[in-house]
């Protein structure tokens, strides 16, 4: 009776986790990260400042563009990581897209305290499964 309990608890977070991911694999050990700015870092204001798009096992490619282990960064600017991870990434002003495979960006923001978190998104800006995103960071705008 334990086995099955198990099992059927295995084969339930399965289809459970399948359910909040996307179609398109992506490798396990996959990740992306921002390499400027620096989490914390202080940025003048009203002037533009440069964001760095890092990832690691796995390649960029354009929006439109299906193959093995690829996708698209997806900036999230003061924003969670969406709570299913099974629709297209939303295309606003806490939700930029970079499907053309850009890996970097110039982006100005209001005076104050801001998050910037990155989300991989797959040829159709689903995310990936499992989801491939970075670490939240917090940077100051004065």
């Amino acid at each position: 009776m334990k086995k099955f309990c198990a099992a059927a608890a295995i084969a339930v977070s399965l289809i459970t986790g399948a359910a909040l991911a996307g179609p398109t694999p992506a490798p396990a050990n996959a990740y992306a990260y921002i390499g400027y700015p620096n989490n914390g870092q202080t940025l003048p204001a009203g002037k533009p400042f440069r964001v760095w798009f890092g990832l690691r096992y796995m390649g960029v490619a354009p929006r439109g563009v299906k193959y093995p282990n690829t996708g698209h960064h997806h900036l999230l600017i003061d924003t969670d990581l969406p709570s299913s991870f099974d629709e297209e990434i939303p295309s606003d002003r806490q939700h930029l897209h970079f499907g053309a495979g850009e890996t970097e960006t110039m982006l100005e923001l209001p005076p104050g305290k801001h998050t910037l978190q990155l989300l991989m998104g797959d040829y159709t800006h689903v995310p990936h499964n499992p989801p491939v995103y970075s670490k939240k960071i917090t940077v100051y705008v004065k």
